[in-house]
Parts: structure tokens; C-alpha cells; sequence
């Protein structure tokens, strides 16, 4: 064996040992939300909220949407909002100097006047030039501001709301009408000792939506959407309940979570320097929580539901999973003092080594791991022994733990009501190793190599609009 070999087979070696690790990892965050999980199946989901719509301890919330060129969507995100089973809520479109439609949408939609509001300063933000109320929907209000991204976005709407809580929902998402109460729940029932919660994120692709509700939930007929579905399980149903559990949660997702006005305000609202600002400002909460000795918690909530469209073609996908890769990474790097610092607990010894090994770096050893593969299948170069169990490895780390993902979902919450649509789901999950996941890789690791770029943007992704996929795209 030459020297080449030699490296070859020790790095795939170690490739193997660090996929297992990684592997047992999830494992153990799929049992740490068995528990969690294993109470939801068969419970009436709607009970424990039917009391919150009457109560005094419910509190008001803004609901802040931001957009930019949502033209195809933003309408039917406010109507679904304007649905919502909740007390009492506001509804603020930040129209982030889009270049299409959005501000006309808005205003015909929902027959918006211009009017005069004070709008405190919180936060600076580029220029706010105009605000609009509906005179239908009084709780309807439209800010109308120079592009500044989608973090100045939420710190203007932060800056006009009026409530003490706030949700953020992207301008191309629907919630499910008791999704805000049962996201609220735990801060209610808390007295304040949840500080901020998340919801699930489903994709919309391929369901019905009728005036701004998901009627009939149904898969989409492109594989690369419906993969990004079982991904969507994987990544909430085990990565992030298990996660929450022990109150180590990086991320609430900036497509629907609900935070304490005060606690952002005091930590600064959402960074405008960085691309994942929904991430950065979750780990500054923690870094604030734990720096006070605070008992407030940042939880997941397995059960309310946002609805989203998905990129369903190759140049968007690859465009988003690159801006995601690329936000991780500088949250990470902003916040590198807390690796390993026990000062933050779970957060420096076990939640920041995660994200920074598993999430961050894990597609680097995976790119290695394909690369370990060919040379040996191709070339030779690698002992014949460990090029097949890299390959049993591959599909296991994947594809497996994709499936289980899939059976979690069709035991807890069953929302694809027809057996042939879990057999879909099943089939591509089985197959996300051969094809999918390799692609993801590839997105990560440019991600990785563009990181040290300055230029900061929402990236761009070709919309149908969510009510088209009613349509079956």
C-alpha cells in the first residue's frame, strides 16, 4: 500500500468514526423526544387552548411580517393571519423597499389608507416613509420603508409595534388558525418563565390552499421538494425537540416564533451584519439568559404548524441552503467565545459544539466521505473493506435516519392522511443518500468557502406563490 492509500484509508477511517458519533447523536436526541413525542400521540390538541381565547392572561401580540418582493404571497400570509383564533393581535407588513407589487397588493387587498403614527426608536432603521391601516381590518397595518434587509424589517416592526409580545412570520407563510394560541401557551402557563418559542415548519408544496387555508395537505409531484419534507421532519421532529428539551435550542426558525418584546429590545433586536439573524439572535438571548443567571427558557413547540413554500427548483434550493450555511457560520464565528465556556453551561459545552461540528463542518467531512468512496470504487486507492463501509455508513447516517423521521411523523401527527403518500415519503426518504443529501453537501461546502464574502442578502428564490399550489406544483 502507497502512501496515498495509507492517507486515504486512515482519513476514511476517521470519516466512519465521526459518522457514527454523529449518528448516536441524533440518536440520543430522537429518544431525549420520545417522551415529548410519545405524549402527543393521541392527544385532543385542542382543549388545553380553547380556555386561552377567553382569558385574561392571554396576552395581546404584534404580528410582524416582513417583506420584500412577496407579491405572490404576502396577501394570503395576511388573510390566513386575519383567521387566527387569538384574543387580541395586530398584524404589521414591513415592506422592506420591494421592487415589485407587495406595497400595491397590499393596499388594494385590504383597502389601506395613508395616516400619521408616532413610531418609537428602539432600534435605528433605514427610513420608514409611510404608514397605512386598513379600513376593513383595523388591526391591519402596512410600513411602508427604504431596503434595509429583513433584520431592519423586524427591528421597524419591533420600533411600531404596540404589544408586549411579537411574532415574526415570513411574507410567504400561513399559520394554521390555532397555531399563534398554542405557541403562546407555554409563555402563558409560564407566567413569563418562557421567554421566546418556536413553531413546526411544513412545506406547502402540492397541498390545497382555498382562501388562505390549507384545506388538503398532499405531496408535491417534484422529488426535490418532497425531499426537502423529510428533511423538514428530520430537522424539527428530532433535531430540535430533543434539543429544546434541555433548553439548549440555537435556533427558532424566522418563517414563525414568538418572543418577549423587552428581552429582544434589551438584547439589541435583530443584527443587520449578519444573514442568519434569526439564529444570532436566539444565541444572544441565551448568552443574555445565562450571563443573569436567568431561569427563562427558549422553547420548540412541536404542534402549531407554519405552512411555507419551498424551492422547488435546483437554482434556489442551492441559493437558499448556501445563505443558510453562510448565516450559521457567522453566528457561530460572532459567538466563538461561548464554544466550550462553561460559564454558558449546556450552551458552551454541548449546544455551540454541535451546531459548530455536527450542523457547521459536518458536510466537509461528508464531501470527504464521497470523495474516499470513488477513489476507492474508481481508482482503487482505498482498501476495499473500508470503501464498503463507508458506503453502509452514507446510507445509514442519511437515509435511515430520514425514514425514522418520516415514521415519527405519521405516528404523532399524521398529517398525510393516505397511505400512498407515506409510501412517497418512505421511498424518497430511502433514497436521499444516492442523490439529495450529496447535493445538500455540495451547497454547504460552497457555503463554507463563501463565508469570508461581506455582501449581505436575502438571496433569491423563484416563487410560484404559495395559493398556486393548490394547483398541484
Amino acid at each position: 500500500m502507497d502512501i496515498l492509500s495509507l492517507l486515504l484509508t486512515i482519513t476514511g477511517y476517521m470519516i466512519i468514526a465521526y459518522m457514527l458519533i454523529v449518528g448516536g447523536i441524533y440518536l440520543i436526541l430522537f429518544f431525549m423526544s420520545m417522551p415529548k413525542i410519545r405524549r402527543e400521540h393521541g392527544l385532543d390538541r385542542d382543549e388545553p387552548i380553547e380556555e386561552l381565547t377567553e382569558s385574561e392572561d392571554t396576552y395581546p401580540v404584534s404580528v410582524l411580517v416582513p417583506a420584500y418582493n412577496e407579491e405572490l404571497g404576502v396577501v394570503s400570509t395576511v388573510r390566513s393571519l386575519l383567521a387566527l383564533k387569538y384574543p387580541e393581535f395586530e398584524i404589521i407588513v414591513i415592506n422592506d423597499g420591494s421592487k415589485d407589487k407587495t406595497n400595491e397588493k397590499m393596499l388594494t387587498s385590504f383597502n389601506m389608507e395613508k395616516v400619521n403614527s408616532p413610531i418609537r426608536q428602539h432600534f435605528p432603521t433605514a427610513q420608514v416613509n409611510h404608514v397605512y391601516r386598513s379600513r376593513t381590518h383595523k388591526n391591519v397595518w402596512l410600513l411602508e420603508k427604504d431596503n434595509g434587509g429583513k433584520a431592519d424589517a423586524l427591528n421597524a416592526g419591533i420600533n411600531f409595534s404596540r404589544y408586549p409580545y411579537f411574532a415574526a412570520i415570513d411574507g410567504d407563510s400561513i399559520l394554521e388558525r390555532d397555531a399563534l394560541l398554542k405557541t403562546m401557551k407555554p409563555i402563558i402557563d409560564s407566567n413569563g418563565g418562557v421567554t421566546c418559542t418556536g413553531g413546526t415548519v411544513r412545506i406547502a408544496n402540492g397541498s390545497e390552499i382555498r382562501r388562505s387555508v390549507v384545506e388538503k395537505i398532499a405531496l408535491p409531484k417534484q422529488p426535490l421538494a418532497i425531499m426537502q419534507i423529510v428533511e423538514y421532519f428530520r430537522a424539527f421532529l428530532i433535531g430540535r425537540l430533543g434539543l429544546s428539551r434541555v433548553n439548549v435550542l440555537l435556533i427558532i426558525s424566522g418563517a414563525f416564533g414568538v418572543f418577549e418584546k423587552q428581552r429582544v429590545i434589551r438584547a439589541g433586536g435583530y443584527e443587520t451584519k449578519t444573514i442568519g439573524e434569526d439564529m444570532e439572535l436566539i444565541v444572544r438571548l441565551h448568552k443574555m439568559l445565562k450571563d443573569e443567571k436567568s431561569t427563562q427558557r427558549i422553547e420548540y413547540i412541536q404542534d402549531p404548524v407554519c405552512w411555507t413554500e419551498a424551492p422547488s427548483d435546483v437554482k434556489s434550493l442551492k441559493s437558499q441552503r448556501i445563505r443558510w450555511q453562510k448565516g450559521l457560520a457567522q453566528t457561530l464565528w460572532r459567538h466563538k467565545k461561548m464554544m466550550f465556556n462553561p460559564k454558558y453551561k449546556g450552551i458552551g459545552l454541548f449546544s455551540m459544539p454541535y451546531y459548530f461540528f455536527v450542523e457547521l463542518l459536518s458536510s466537509v467531512f461528508e464531501f470527504l466521505g464521497y470523495f474516499i468512496i470513488i477513489a476507492g470504487l474508481v481508482f482503487g486507492l482505498v482498501n476495499p473493506e473500508v470503501t464498503t463501509l463507508m458506503i453502509i455508513v452514507t446510507i445509514l447516517y442519511g437515509s435511515l435516519l430520514s425514514a425514522l423521521a418520516v415514521l415519527l411523523e405519521e405516528w404523532t401527527y399524521h398529517k398525510y392522511r393516505d397511505m400512498k403518500s407515506i409510501l412517497v415519503l418512505y421511498f424518497w426518504a430511502l433514497t436521499e443518500s444516492f442523490w439529495f443529501r450529496p447535493f445538500m453537501v455540495w451547497c454547504r461546502v460552497v457555503g463554507l468557502f463563501s463565508v469570508l464574502k461581506k455582501k449581505q442578502s436575502w438571496g433569491d428564490m423563484k416563487r410560484k406563490g404559495i395559493e398556486e399550489e393548490q394547483k398541484g406544483a
